[in-house]
């Protein structure tokens, strides 16, 4: 692992944006790639106030049309436009990954007004589970969810690697540029013999997150979360009000924690709020019940991917 890996909070309001939460937004600097989740009302503002670059986005991933997770769009295409005139020209491309049946609802949030587009989108439609592109080294795939209209969530994947035990290396009498060697090649000559790299090493687990908006738990959202290292999961509503998320198609901050604990996801940051809760912190205490790491997003803050040791 290398780089920073963490969830910058741009906003946590669901339906409604209120005076103190933005509609729900999130970016994700992981290592050399900054990705924008659902950028609704407000994310450009929250860039701003975060210290986030707008021209430095890698990726850009809607889960579906509804209006709260996708009216910053224009805003942060048209801000990255602007941007590029003073950065390097072109700008590199800019996937935005979306639901393949909403291409409608990209384009006219694409030119929602005049400006000189230079952002260099691309879209990339979804039409079925799977690795939907590349982010540098690491993958993105894309999973079903169940809400009122077509809704994907996202998983990043880092490839698996290895862990090099510093007291092997030196019980062989291996270091300088023949470590290199050993990795590269997956053998080194030393005065005691041949020394394979399984020797030296240990399996490494890569990082992950994942990132599910509205849906009622399901399979999707399970196979998206399994063993990942941050979950960034709805929770619209209190458990005591399950019945109102299933009708809308939404979470309880009681059911993301005990799906996050149930698949073995090792950090659960809940968003997506209601008006109806003024104090997240409710929604930390119902899910704590059921989760042992949970933090409940306030506005502009910075979540750490929990490192693997």
């Amino acid at each position: 692992m290398s780089g920073v890996r963490e969830a910058v909070v741009l906003g946590t309001a669901s339906m409604a944006p209120t005076r103190h939460r933005a509609h729900n937004s999130v970016a994700v600097r992981w290592d050399d790639q900054l990705i924008l989740f659902d950028p609704g009302e407000g994310t450009q503002r929250g860039c701003t106030l975060a210290g986030v670059s707008v021209a430095k986005a890698t990726a850009i991933c809607i889960t579906h049309f509804h209006g709260d997770h996708c009216l910053g769009l224009p805003g942060v295409i048209q801000r990255r436009s602007h941007e590029s005139a003073s950065g390097p020209s072109p700008l590199p491309d800019l996937p935005i990954v979306h639901p393949a049946d909403g291409a409608q609802y990209l384009d006219r949030l694409r030119h929602a007004s005049i400006y000189h587009d230079t952002s260099n989108v691309v879209p990339v439609g979804v039409t079925a589970p799977g690795i939907v592109c590349d982010l540098g080294r690491h993958s993105l795939r894309a999973e079903p969810l169940e809400h009122r209209d077509t809704t994907y969530g996202y998983r990043i994947d880092e490839p698996d690697g290895l862990r090099v035990d510093a007291d092997a290396l030196a019980h062989h009498g291996i270091s300088g540029r023949d470590v290199g060697r050993l990795l590269d090649d997956g053998v080194v000559e030393t005065p005691n013999g041949t020394v394979s790299r399984e020797q030296v090493t240990t399996p490494r687990l890569g990082q992950s997150l994942a990132f599910v908006m509205d849906t009622v738990p399901c399979d999707g959202a399970r196979a998206l979360a399994a063993g990942v290292d941050l979950l960034i999961m709805e929770s619209t509503y209190l458990h005591a009000e399950v019945e109102l998320a299933q009708r809308y198609k939404h979470t309880t901050a009681r059911q993301a924690a005990e799906l996050a604990a149930d698949v073995g996801a090792r950090r659960l940051l809940l968003t997506h709020f209601s008006a109806r809760y003024p104090d997240s912190a409710v929604f930390a205490e119902e899910a704590s019940r059921h989760h042992a790491d949970v933090v409940a997003a306030d506005e502009l803050a910075v979540v750490e991917v929990p490192l693997r040791r």
